[in-house]
C-alpha cells in the first residue's frame, strides 16, 4: 500500500525553511495525535535546566516513545509545533538544530514559537505532532 501522506515543497515559497510548507494525507489513514511531548525523565522530573539543546533531545526521544505507543514513527509525523520558552532567536534555532536533527530527511511542515513560560518548573521545550499511519492489513 502507498504511503498515505505527502510533504509538499513550494519552489515558489523560500528554500530557507528547513521544511515542507504542506503535507496531504490520503485516505485511507489513521491520525495519531500527540500531547505536547516534554523533557521529562521516567520519575516525571524536568531534565537539564537550563540546557535547550539536552531538554530537546529528551522532548524528542518522548516523543519518539508515545508515537510508537500509538503504532506510528517520526517517519509517520505531518506536522508539529515546537514550543521554545524563550525570546531569544538563538534558543529557538538551538531547539529547531535538535528537532531537524531526529527527523533526518523527513522535513514534515513545522512551527517553531518562542513561548513566556512552559507547564513543568524548569520547563524550555515541547514538541506536539500530527502523524498519519497506514492502516493495518
Amino acid at each position: 500500500m502507498p504511503d498515505p501522506t505527502r510533504l509538499i515543497h513550494v519552489p515558489a515559497l523560500s528554500d530557507v525553511a528547513e521544511y515542507a510548507y504542506a503535507a496531504t494525507v490520503e485516505p485511507p489513514a489513521r491520525l495519531v495525535f500527540t500531547a505536547g511531548a516534554c523533557p521529562l525523565d521516567a520519575d516525571g522530573r524536568t531534565v537539564a535546566p537550563g540546557d535547550h539543546a539536552a531538554q530537546a533531545r529528551q522532548v524528542m526521544t518522548n516523543l519518539e516513545t508515545a508515537l510508537a505507543a500509538a503504532g506510528a514513527r517520526l517517519a509517520d509525523v505531518v506536522k508539529t509545533t515546537v514550543y521554545v520558552a524563550s525570546n531569544r532567536q538563538d534558543d529557538l534555532v538551538t531547539v529547531w538544530e535538535v528537532v531537524r536533527d531526529h527527523f533526518g530527511d523527513h522535513d514534515p511542515p513545522s512551527t517553531l514559537l518562542g513561548v513566556a513560560v512552559l507547564g513543568y518548573d524548569d520547563q524550555l521545550v515541547e514538541v506536539e505532532a500530527v502523524a498519519a499511519v497506514r492502516p493495518a492489513a
